[in-house]
């Protein structure tokens, strides 16, 4: 009997490669940045008038700034020619706006009835003697009484 032949072995295969993720899809490139060309009566001025109206403009915008500022109540500012009045009227300021507070806190104290009547003459009689002190320092340095009521911006007025 014959014998069969041997058959060439097969090659093997190989091992499958891990499949590659999907490359994740681009991301479309930001647009880009470009000046807003201007539309109206700016868009046929030549470009020398554009840039005189924007000078216009600011000029117009410092002016008004200026005109709002000057309508403001002063704040305080220590003026380097006279500091003196001007720390003056920052204490003084500061020691009415005290008084008027201990006032307040008085009067709600006598409505509440938590004051003997010595105790209320005592405190009215040292309240109207700070507030003539006050008043006399103010004048010696020049200054109202109006002027110890400072201007705190947004807050209004120290009253």
């Amino acid at each position: 009997m014959m014998k069969p032949k041997k058959r060439a072995a097969a090659p093997k295969k190989k091992a499958a490669a891990p499949k590659k993720k999907a490359a994740a899809p681009k991301k479309a490139a930001a647009p880009k940045k470009t000046r807003a060309r201007p539309t109206g009566a700016l868009a046929t001025m030549p470009k020398a008038s554009v840039a005189e109206l924007r000078v216009q403009e600011i000029e117009s915008l410092r002016a008004e700034v200026e005109r709002k500022s000057g309508q403001l109540l002063p704040r305080w500012n220590a003026n380097p020619e006279d500091v003196q009045k001007s720390v003056a009227q920052l204490v003084l300021a500061l020691v009415e706006f005290l008084r008027k507070l201990l006032e307040r806190q008085a009067i709600r104290r006598m409505e509440n009835e938590t004051l003997a009547p010595e105790e209320i003459e005592r405190i009215g009689l040292a309240l109207m003697r700070l507030e003539e002190a006050v008043h006399d320092l103010a004048a010696r340095f020049g200054l109202e009484p109006e002027d110890l009521n400072l201007d705190l911006g947004p807050l209004g007025r120290l009253t």
